[in-house]
């Protein structure tokens, strides 16, 4: 399958694939308001039983379709992957689409942030060790960068490496680790030379989530879920073979793994029965589709909506052609985060009080979840302010923040003094 397959002949083998495991779908019904579920919640809540039958699942599948190659499209052949295009990629994708498939979204974090970093800047034992594991599913990844000091400021973490020979002893928390429960291993970004300026004394590590020291505590959020977790480290000895680049360039290694994170949370969708369309169909419901602010507000998510689809998608498409993320991703992230916000607003301004006070009405109170969830987002990949700032240095040419200090060493600099 590596050799020079054509992208038709590629897609007939996908469908020859999928029709052999997977079950047709039915013709897509069209969207009835008052049918089905209401659900339109920002982040999935699941019980523990659920949770795990859904991994299960996930994890069986993208097994089936790395076994046949189809899972790492893109990736090297010496790792797994399949060598092949994009557009070979893009088609799989279009084919699998018309299949009843188990959804891979538990995947998203490990192969979308942490593979990447991998590939790039793990030792080849790391790569050989868990590269075709990650894209297989037979382990799965989180990214642990966060911290309770440390969430935008990224570059003031304070988890502690400190070298013993050939190991290091990783001691500290992280924050709003998703999917930490059920991760096998974890990329964390650590203080290993506080006498460096606050961006020069970090490294990255390949942590194993299963260590002694390592323990998990789920996090509870204002939607009634507890989707995040924060973890601590107590002494955590992780192998110097599972270092990411070199000691103390840490921020080159997290600046891969965030850009890689905002092309992913950036992205569009836009699908028959997306969230727009519901929207549409409940403005249609209140007989509003003639009302002059409601269109006009209408009009303006919709268009802003698809040209950030169309920004993310060159800038990802240039990203999976071999070439590093910009700070461009940024503007995908603001953009995603203002139209959720343009979104939440129209949705607000039909329902009025039904959208805080649950009568039982179908579509009405439900949207609540999605208005408490989408605060996330702000924080989520990097807060807004930070975006703001990357891309007025990186992409307008602006001066940096004068608030930043650069040149002291970090343990001269009281932490939580600085904006980022």
């Amino acid at each position: 399958m590596t050799e020079q397959i054509s992208v038709e002949e590629y897609a007939a083998k996908a469908r020859v694939f999928l029709d052999a495991n997977a079950e047709k779908k039915e013709s897509r019904k069209k969207f009835v308001w008052g049918e089905g579920s209401d659900n339109v919640s920002m982040f999935e809540e699941r019980s523990k039983a659920a949770e795990e039958d859904m991994l299960q699942r996930a994890k069986a599948w993208q097994a089936k379709r790395f076994d046949n190659g189809f899972a790492w499209i893109t990736g090297p052949t010496e790792y797994g992957g399949a060598g092949l295009t994009v557009a070979h990629e893009r088609a799989y994708n279009q084919v699998e689409r018309e299949y009843k498939t188990a959804p891979l979204g538990v995947f998203q974090i490990g192969l979308g942030m942490v593979a990447p970093t991998i590939l790039d800047h793990a030792s080849q034992k790391a790569r050989d060790l868990y590269l075709r594991k990650m894209w297989r599913a037979d382990i799965v990844g989180c990214q642990l960068f966060s911290e309770p000091g440390a969430g935008s400021d990224l570059a003031s973490v304070q988890a502690k490496a400190e070298k013993d020979g050939d190991e290091w002893i990783i001691t500290g928390q992280k924050v709003w680790t998703s999917g930490a429960q059920f991760s096998d291993i974890g990329e964390i970004i650590c203080r290993t030379d506080p006498g460096l300026p606050k961006h020069k004394g970090l490294t990255g590590f390949i942590v194993d989530m299963k260590a002694p020291g390592v323990e998990i505590r789920p996090l509870r959020q204002m939607t009634g879920g507890a989707s995040f977790n924060e973890v601590f480290f107590n002494e955590v000895r992780v192998p110097d073979d599972h270092r990411l680049g070199e000691v103390n360039n840490g921020w080159n290694v997290a600046l891969t793994t965030l850009m890689n994170e905002r092309a992913s949370i950036g992205s569009a969708d836009s699908g028959e029965n997306t969230m727009y369309t519901r929207l549409l169909e409940m403005i249609r419901h209140y007989d509003l589709d003639q009302d002059p602010i409601v269109r006009e507000m209408l009009a303006d998510l919709y268009i802003n909506t698809k040209v950030a689809g169309y920004t993310s998608q060159r800038a990802t498409d240039k990203m999976r052609a071999g070439q590093m993320p910009g700070p461009e991703m940024s503007i995908g992230k603001m953009a995603l985060v203002n139209n959720q916000k343009k979104m939440n607003d129209l949705v607000a301004h039909i329902l009025g009080a039904k959208l805080v006070v649950d009568t039982g009405e179908w579509g009405t109170y439900a949207w609540s979840q999605l208005l408490l969830g989408a605060p996330g987002m702000r924080i989520a990949g990097g807060s807004d302010e930070v975006m703001r700032n990357i891309v007025g240095e990186r992409v307008l040419g602006l001066p940096k923040d004068v608030g930043i200090d650069s040149k002291s060493a970090f343990r001269d600099i009281k932490v939580g003094t600085q904006k980022d």
